[in-house]
């Protein structure tokens, strides 16, 4: 097989290299008016492939290659760090629900305190009575 398979290999991974660095796992500071100083961490995920092939020719010479290469990153944002008047705190964000059972989980506790606030209300209403 000829080199041209590992070069478009090294040439992705180039690119990958130039879109993620280290300021996309912790962002640049962020300060605000009020002197605290906000700092975003994150995860970065990073994939990819290529395959080719060297075809034969019945002309004779060199065999035509045909082959392809790519790649993707993800970043995820994981938390802020806060610092105000030299203590640091970690602020998680929020992973959103990605299915059906994670979103009732989530609703759970909103849902049992309306449930809550209705039956007090008429058991209120009956002992009033």
């Amino acid at each position: 097989m000829s080199e041209k398979l590992p070069n478009m290999l090294e040439s992705t991974i180039q690119k990958i290299r130039e879109m993620v660095d280290v300021s996309s796992v912790v962002g640049e500071p962020i300060h605000t008016p009020d002197g605290v100083t906000l700092i975003p961490v994150s995860k970065v995920s990073v994939g990819f492939g290529g395959g080719g092939s060297d075809f034969v020719s019945g002309k004779g010479g060199e065999n035509p290659f045909g082959g392809g290469a790519g790649g993707g990153v993800k970043v995820t944002p994981l938390c802020f760090l806060i610092v105000k008047d030299g203590n640091v705190r970690m602020m998680p964000v929020p992973v959103p629900a990605n299915s059906t059972a994670d979103r009732i989980v989530e609703m759970m506790p909103d849902t049992l305190e309306k449930l809550n606030a209705l039956l007090d209300s008429k058991k209120a209403k009956k002992t009033g009575e």
